[in-house]
């Protein structure tokens, strides 16, 4: 049986990369790097550590330690034992930091000394934690055991556990872009195909030198024998990155290859082309929301002639499950996408089905009962694959909403969620959420169609159809981001929004327009836009405008 511990991968990369350089962290300029070795040194040496403090197979471990060689180590460390390792995004609210943690119900937590005391001010939510690890200094015991003296005293020698397809390897939260945060099961299974899925496809290897804007992937780079480059920015909010920080680690340690945000790309891209800057990058993949053509054609200019871009399709439930390349955008589908056609997602991936189903609001118990809809027409996208994730934990009523067992031919299906089609030629195109839809009197209006009409405008940074009243009599209503934070001539831009609008059949039905800066969006991405948001200010604006 294969091991697919991904901290078995830390250990064959270490066998055959021993001196090589596997994880570098700096700022301003000034780098510290660790060889193979020595990250499965550290690696082991934590394990060993948390192994003689009570930390077992199986334990649910909240893991929340900034993007650092602390980090890599941890997470490798915590595979290794076999323990579940917890990630959360610190930035999504403290209600819902409480309300996640308090659901998963963690046994240890492993973080920095502030994460600690706030654990000491909310208590409730970490009730169930019996061991307590601090990579910073413990602040009076109140921390727990500091792995800043521990760790470097422990054996250096560990075999990570030999773990099963269907073993619970992570609990990782989704952005709650479309309602609270669900936490998302990975077995290891899941791990160990994405690894191959990012070594087969993508192409990632030895040769290759990663710079990932989220730290997770720093861990796939490693294990895959590549060298991970830590950058200088807060992952928490990618579209405040800064330009200079981000691309100095890229030309001093030239990496060759990059996954991050569009929100990133967006600002690392408009800063080089403005100060003459060609990167060294000849692998970028864009992901976690709709990459705009406009992006990918600033992307390309900034990196060698064969650079490649690829925007892969997925969501934390099924990652990657179909990719495209930015060429091909450019050359065949961006300019459907500008007429209102979705965003082209590309092919399925090896290994995964992609399928468009009638939407439905209830669970289907069964593949039998869903209904697949012909080529071309616009339904709720369905996915299965050896990276679909089994479940939501502790949450069997989402569960069974999110997953479709195949009873005839085994696995589970994934609604995404997303509505979209597919093309002739075996193409995914997404045209926006389920969530999202306008349910108007003449049928639904899809969010990233009309959207497309919009942004064409010359003054509009990006814009978000929202829908007011029940569903089936909605309204339309199209909130706009403009580049001007204070425009001059709103009424000027209203009016040529609204001639857009009646020039295409999709939009005909919007009248109304509203001003709105800056979007409200999800914390991981700094892309997605919370709809839902914008749709509750909405219809407080035309309740005032009522006078209700």
């Amino acid at each position: 049986m294969t091991n697919c511990n991904i901290g078995a991968a830390l250990h064959k990369a270490a066998a055959e990369r021993k001196h090589a350089v596997a994880l570098v962290t700096g700022k301003k300029g000034t780098y510290q790097q660790w060889t193979f070795a020595e990250v499965l040194a550290n690696s082991n040496r934590y394990a060993n550590t948390l192994r003689s403090r009570g930390v077992q197979r199986g334990d649910r471990v909240m893991l929340m330690v900034r993007p650092s060689m602390e980090f890599i180590c941890l997470t490798y460390a915590l595979f290794q034992l076999g323990a579940v390792v917890i990630l959360i995004d610190p930035g999504m609210g403290y209600k819902n930091l409480l309300r996640c943690i308090g659901s998963v119900q963690p046994k240890a937590l492993v973080a920095i000394p502030q994460v600690h005391l706030f654990s000491r001010l909310f208590q409730k939510p970490f009730a169930t934690i019996r061991h307590r690890f601090c990579t910073g200094a413990s602040l009076f015991g109140l921390c727990g055991l500091s792995l800043q003296g521990a760790a470097p005293k422990a054996n250096p020698d560990f075999r990570a556990m030999k773990t099963a397809e269907d073993e619970l390897a992570a609990i990782i939260f989704t952005t709650g872009s479309t309602g609270p945060p669900k936490g998302v099961q990975y077995t290891h299974g899941i791990f160990y195909h994405q690894l191959q899925q990012i070594r087969d496809y993508y192409g990632i290897g030895t040769e290759d030198i990663d710079q990932p804007g989220f730290p997770l992937f720093g861990l796939f780079a490693t294990a895959l024998g590549a060298t991970a480059v830590i950058p200088d920015m807060d992952p928490t909010r990618p579209a405040e990155v800064d330009p200079a920080k981000f691309i100095r680690s890229i030309q001093d340690k030239q990496v060759t290859y990059s996954f991050g945000s569009p929100a990133i790309w967006n600002v690392v891209s408009r800063y080089c082309i403005d100060q003459h800057i060609t990167l060294p990058v000849r692998k970028i993949l864009m992901a976690g929301a709709p990459v705009p053509g406009e992006l990918i054609e600033r992307v390309q200019q900034i990196i060698p002639e064969d650079g490649e871009i690829y925007t892969p399709y997925g969501a934390t439930e099924s990652l990657p499950s179909t990719s495209i390349t930015g060429l091909e955008i450019l050359q065949e589908t961006w300019d459907q996408t500008r007429i209102g056609k979705g965003t082209c997602v590309g092919r399925p991936l090896p290994g995964m089905r992609v399928e468009i189903i009638k939407p439905v609001d209830h669970p289907l118990s069964d593949w039998t009962k869903a209904e697949v809809l012909p080529l071309g027409t616009i339904g709720e996208i369905v996915v299965k694959g050896p990276v679909v994730t089994p479940a939501y934990d502790h949450n069997e009523q989402e569960t069974r909403m999110a997953k479709i067992p195949d009873q005839g031919k085994g696995g589970l299906w994934h609604r995404m969620g997303d509505m979209g089609y597919q093309d002739d030629q075996g193409r995914l195109w997404f045209c926006g959420r389920k969530a999202h839809r306008v349910l108007s009197e003449d049928g639904p209006m899809y969010t990233i169609c009309c959207e497309a009409i919009f942004n064409e405008h010359p003054e509009v940074f990006r814009s978000a159809l929202v829908g007011v009243g029940d569903p089936g009599k909605q309204q339309p209503v199209l909130t706009v981001e403009l580049y001007a934070q204070k425009p001059k001539d709103e009424q000027r831009i209203c009016e040529e929004l609204r001639e857009l609008a009646r020039a295409n059949p999709l939009t005909r039905k919007i009248e109304t327009f509203m001003f709105f800066a800056p979007f409200p969006v999800d914390i991981r991405h700094n892309a997605k836009i919370f709809r839902e948001k914008l749709a509750v200010w909405v219809q407080q604006r035309i309740a005032c405008r009522q006078g209700l």
